[in-house]
């Protein structure tokens, strides 16, 4: 029983970091020493796992798929999604710095903690960690897309959205921002449940988790050192995304007047600022300092949890 709710737990913080743009599922799974499983049970619902089912050896299956895992695991991705999709939409909009302050610590403290995973490091993980830093990086000048409901897209949505969630680094909620479906995607149809528009995305994340995860899976054992580089570089590459301090771009639209979308203007992109030295920032960084300090308590009851 200690153990599940520990994987719940551990599902609810890879769940609440996925609704944040910028910040990874991914990150959080593998900091807490689950990566690998994760990805391996997933890439086992293959043809040895429909076989089990026709057979209706439910006991086997569960076994092979490592099932109870995965159930509890996102089980707290679920809760997470569902119960904290409105509070961060508050947060967002009232307390902007201080939610982007915490999870800026994280992701800094985050750098450190997976990158000293690496066994060895040597030209070819250099290498990796810079080619992941600079991909991280070109992702923040990209200028998003304008939203788009269509089923294919949506599905498409899906895919990316989901690779990007379990790839440390990559936010699945910023590949949504760049698609232009954040809002209504991560927002809109979360909290009203638009099932017109959840259900083809569902299509995609599944379809795209089970083929992503057979890539990731065979990449991580061929070339550990080198992709968990790699993914340091994403993890690091994400810091301009979520800087505290910034700037909001608004779409523009064909008149050159801003975009506005259910009585709201719609964000293109965010442009990073400095901070003005006042009481707020002190707070900020007094914010950010709890999220390290978050990363880090994560990280050592993992270790504990392991050894």
């Amino acid at each position: 029983m200690k153990e599940y709710i520990s994987l719940f737990l551990k599902g609810v913080a890879m769940g609440t970091a996925n609704i944040i743009p910028g910040v990874s599922g991914g990150t959080i799974a593998l900091i807490v020493g689950i990566f690998e499983r994760l990805i391996n049970a997933i890439k086992s619902f293959n043809l040895i796992a429909l076989k089990l089912l026709l057979k209706r050896d439910f006991k086997g299956f569960a076994k092979h798929t490592d099932l109870y895992f995965l159930l509890v695991l996102f089980a707290g991705v679920g809760f997470a999604i569902i119960s904290l999709a409105r509070i961060f939409d508050f947060l967002f909009k009232e307390y902007p710095v201080y939610i982007w302050s915490y999870f800026f610590g994280l992701i800094l403290a985050s750098v450190y903690f997976v990158g000293k995973t690496v066994e060895k490091w040597s030209a070819a993980t250099i290498i990796s960690f810079i080619v992941g830093s600079a991909f991280a990086i070109a992702l923040t000048f990209m200028n998003p897309a304008t939203e788009n409901s269509s089923f294919l897209y949506l599905i498409v949505c899906g895919v990316a959205a989901v690779c990007s969630m379990i790839l440390p680094g990559l936010s699945g909620s910023f590949v949504l921002i760049l698609m232009g479906n954040y809002q209504l995607v991560a927002i809109d149809a979360i909290n009203n449940l638009r099932f017109e528009i959840l259900f083809p995305v569902l299509i995609g994340a599944v379809f795209g988790l089970l083929g992503f995860s057979y890539l990731l899976s065979w990449i991580f054992k061929k070339f550990r050192n080198e992709t968990i580089a790699l993914l340091t570089g994403f993890i690091l590459g994400s810091l301009g995304i979520i800087w505290p301090w910034k700037n909001t771009i608004f779409m523009l639209d064909a008149a050159g007047e801003v975009l506005i979308k259910k009585g709201e203007p719609v964000v293109a992109k965010y442009v990073m600022a400095w901070p003005s030295i006042d009481a707020s920032f002190f707070i900020a960084v007094f914010i950010m300092i709890a999220g390290i300090a978050s990363i880090w308590i994560i990280e050592k009851q993992a270790a504990k949890e392991n050894n």
